[in-house]
């Protein structure tokens, strides 16, 4: 009888936590990984940083657009009035200019995606023991992401960006403290 108790007690306290959660005990919960991120304080300011810096780096592309487009005006003029040994050189030193904003504009896209990627990953890091706490709270012991699966009645997304954002919030404190 004792060792019945003592049984119930250890085992039984994660399917009472799940029941004063409201949610039906499940052996799998469901997570939407994408919608955690982009519905957490966390994700929304990752992305609202990630969309101002996109506006920056479009306006940044239509000035140096702007400016090679006269540029190219200028030496179509050229054109008619210089010999082609010398216009070949000029034509030549514009074309590598191009080729070179092209390439600094792709270098600072490509950092702004991995600087995304990176944020994202941080922040399933620093949420993973707050999951696995939910995922034992709900008497669960597996989490699958929901866009997997057809039909659940036990994902647990709400709860997991509720239980988040009061955790980390929108992480600036977390960055603030890691000296970034």
């Amino acid at each position: 009888m004792r060792a019945l108790c003592v049984f119930s007690v250890l085992f039984g306290a994660p399917v009472a936590n799940a029941q004063q959660l409201g949610v039906p005990q499940a052996s799998v919960v469901t997570l939407s990984s994408e919608k955690l991120f982009s519905d957490s304080a966390f994700g929304q300011r990752v992305l609202r940083e990630v969309e101002t810096e996109s506006a920056l780096l479009a306006e940044e592309n239509e000035r140096i657009v702007a400016e090679l487009s006269q540029e190219e005006k200028e030496l179509t003029e050229q054109r008619t009035s210089l010999p082609t040994e010398e216009f070949r050189p000029l034509a030549e030193a514009f074309d590598v200019k191009v080729q070179s904003h092209r390439e600094g504009q792709r270098a600072k896209l490509d950092a702004l995606a991995q600087r995304s990627e990176k944020a994202q990953q941080t922040f399933f890091e620093i949420v993973r023991p707050i999951l696995v706490d939910l995922l034992r709270e709900f008497g669960a012991s597996v989490m699958i992401e929901r866009s997997n699966v057809v039909v659940s009645t036990a994902d647990i997304t709400e709860a997991a960006i509720a239980r988040i954002d009061a955790a980390i919030g929108d992480g600036s404190a977390l960055q603030e403290d890691n000296g970034e």
